[in-house]
């Protein structure tokens, strides 16, 4: 009897990226031995910036790997995984990044935003992927671990930083105020 398939495997993830409008990294995780080489992931960057830029598509298939991406602004994102993997656990994975950058930045997931906070989107990404293993696809979980890790700047500084994070998520809940 002949295997159906690769075996499932926890190592999802093979990369993540964020690129610059003009294709150039800001951030690349490379979780296996796909891309070796720096030459060789340069390489991969460009030809996925050039194939996905223009294009409204969410999923890609390239050089037998699947890509989901998206952008916001001017970068683009992207997880890349194995053609056998499953597209919609790649998406939460997207998803869950943009959604825990966009809180970790207050605003709009933007390049000048995102290069002035390159620390917390390195934690950002290692609580959701790790070495290539979804660790993490809820954002609220992600920012709520993160949140766990920061130092205490002082007992009054917590309390008003959970004051202002909770009025803030009353506002991004979109309540307007008026109803129908």
């Amino acid at each position: 009897m002949e295997p159906a398939g690769p075996e499932p495997s926890l190592y999802t993830v093979k990369a993540l990226l964020i690129l610059d409008s003009l294709g150039q990294r800001l951030l690349a995780k490379y979780y296996d031995g796909t891309f070796p080489t720096a030459k060789e992931q340069a390489a991969f960057e460009k030809n996925i910036f050039s194939k996905t830029h223009q294009t409204g598509g969410e999923i890609a298939c390239l050089e037998g790997l699947t890509v989901v991406y998206r952008s916001s602004v001017d970068l683009f994102f992207y997880v890349v995984g194995g053609c056998q993997e499953n597209v919609l656990m790649l998406s939460a994975v997207l998803a869950c990044l943009l959604d825990a950058l966009g809180h970790l930045l207050r605003k709009e997931v933007e390049k000048r935003w995102l290069l002035d906070n390159m620390e917390g989107t390195f934690l950002v990404v290692d609580e959701i992927v790790d070495r290539g293993v979804i660790l993490e696809s809820d954002p609220q979980q992600v920012i709520q671990r993160l949140s766990l890790r920061a130092p205490e700047p002082a007992a009054y500084g917590f309390v008003l930083f959970d004051y202002l994070a909770g009025s803030s998520e009353r506002r991004d809940s979109g309540d307007t105020g008026q109803h129908e």
